[in-house]
């Protein structure tokens, strides 16, 4: 059995995926860049350092200066053109250094001065000789948004950028220029943590919605100053495991978290749109092995939440299905701590999605239900009534029902279902991992052993499974195509 404090210091797998590189932000204010060549491409660099508020001084042969290079030197005070070719003596305390070299040789020199001075350096179309590459940019400054493609499709990049372009509204950048100036007011006037949170995500849901008006930054310390020094606590339904299911909500409580208790079956994609700097615990709790207590999963959430931190819950699926969130919440009530419920996409809609099957089809199923597979001690429920689960009017969908399939099978049939019930069996929804089975009652036991009985097993019994068979399946195979090609 894990202790609490195991837990608290257990982390996942490694928060950051693989980068093919890595971003940065260079501060280029009134440092000196050096560009080497005066084509139209270097022109191009040259005005991007300029507008960076760099001090560039371009080196080229007069013959080879080209129109935009010489019009970007007369309109610009902070350029300065040299008429005549880079020495390596012209890199010395360069922040940054450039070059346009059509030469293998010309490119292997000027990236051996660059380096002798300490200088980061780029020549232009020759990633080999590049220590860091340009991206394509959003400018709403000081808000800049950079995308790179590693230099795989500078097309792809731009499609992001125009993607980009029209998510930020043009007032971002005024509401940027305010933040720098509100920072000191801020903490002067809401010196407490929650608060201050307040105070931002206010800030943040004006900038993507008006322009800031006089009295924005009065208004917003009076909203984050009645907020008293208290932590809150927010359960995010995870879904089953594709982050492209989680809600934009969902998406802000993750990004907003300090710290994160998340399950064991809450996939690393997930985590990954998480706020860098939350603390991550597991407290999952897997049948058959080692796991976090429930009470001391609320006696964790309590105590963060008292020392001011802004907590999320994180549970695979939805929150209040399955997820013993009522006992989650009844502790937080207790102890006088304000919490949230953001909903997620449950493993049984999310399941019937991925077949294209309608849950409640006029012609089948009057209503859809979600019944556990297992009760607290382990074994089929017995407060349950059988004789209406087995109603061949509705649809039912049992969660964590791998352990118990054969008496989930015999019960049913014992109640009047016909064996020959279809059932939809799976397994890892949404995931590379994802296993879907069809088979019906008479199967359901050895179905749900040929899955294996280490991983949490969803069994969906009803007519509307028979009825969407053949389309059902083509919809899966070609949603399982496309997610391997």
């Amino acid at each position: 059995m894990r202790s609490l404090s195991m837990l608290q210091n257990e982390t996942a797998t490694p928060r950051i995926g693989a980068l093919s590189i890595l971003p940065l932000f260079f501060r280029l204010t009134d440092k000196r860049a050096v560009v080497a060549g005066a084509t139209a491409a270097a022109t191009w660099k040259a005005e991007l350092l300029c507008a960076a508020g760099a001090k560039v001084e371009v080196f080229a042969e007069p013959e080879d200066v080209s129109t935009e290079m010489a019009a970007l030197a007369e309109s610009t005070p902070s350029l300065k053109l040299t008429p005549r070719r880079w020495q390596p003596a012209d890199l010395k305390d360069a922040a940054i250094a450039i070059a346009d070299a059509e030469e293998e040789e010309e490119a292997a020199a000027f990236t051996a001065a660059a380096a002798a001075v300490g200088a980061p350096c780029n020549v232009i179309d020759k990633p080999d000789y590049c220590q860091f590459q340009f991206g394509t940019i959003v400018n709403r400054s000081p808000v800049v948004v950079g995308v790179s493609t590693s230099g795989a499709s500078p097309v792809l990049g731009q499609a992001i950028r125009r993607k980009i372009e029209t998510l930020l509204p043009a007032q971002i950048a005024e509401w940027a220029d305010l933040a720098h100036s509100w920072r000191k007011s801020l903490a002067e006037k809401v010196p407490f943590a929650s608060g201050q949170r307040t105070f931002w995500e206010q800030f943040v849901n004006r900038a993507f919605i008006s322009r800031p008006g006089k009295d924005a930054l009065e208004e917003l310390h009076a909203a984050a100053s009645a907020v008293e020094n208290k932590g809150h606590v927010t359960f995010v339904g995870a879904g089953p495991g594709d982050a492209e299911l989680l809600t934009l909500k969902a998406v802000r409580a993750l990004q907003a978290a300090e710290v994160i208790l998340f399950d064991d079956l809450v996939s690393d994609e997930v985590l990954e749109l998480a706020r860098r700097e939350a603390k991550r615990i597991l407290v999952g709790k897997r049948a058959g092995r080692p796991s976090c207590k429930q009470h001391e999963i609320n006696e964790m959430m309590v105590k963060l939440a008292k020392a001011g931190l802004r907590v999320v819950r994180l549970k695979s699926g939805d929150p209040m299905i399955f997820g013993r969130a009522g006992e989650e919440i009844e502790a937080l009530e207790e102890a006088g701590i304000g919490y949230d419920v953001v909903p997620g996409v449950t493993a049984g809609l999310a399941m019937a999605s991925r077949l294209g099957v309608s849950l409640t089809h006029r012609d089948c199923a009057k209503s859809v239900r979600f019944v556990t597979g297992h009760s607290r001690h382990g074994g089929l429920p017995k407060d349950v009534d059988w004789k209406a689960i087995a109603d061949r009017s509705a649809t039912t969908v049992f969660y964590m029902g791998g352990r118990t399939a054969g008496a989930i099978s015999a019960t049913l049939i014992e109640h009047g279902m016909s064996a020959d019930t279809p059932v939809a069996v799976g397994a890892d929804i949404g995931r590379s991992t994802e296993i879907i089975r069809r088979t019906n009652l008479a199967g359901l036991e050895a179905c749900c052993n040929e899955i294996g009985q280490g991983q949490p097993v969803l069994i969906a019994v009803g007519e509307v499974f028979r009825q969407r068979a053949v389309v059902g399946q083509f919809n899966l195979e070609r949603q399982q195509a496309r997610a391997t090609a």
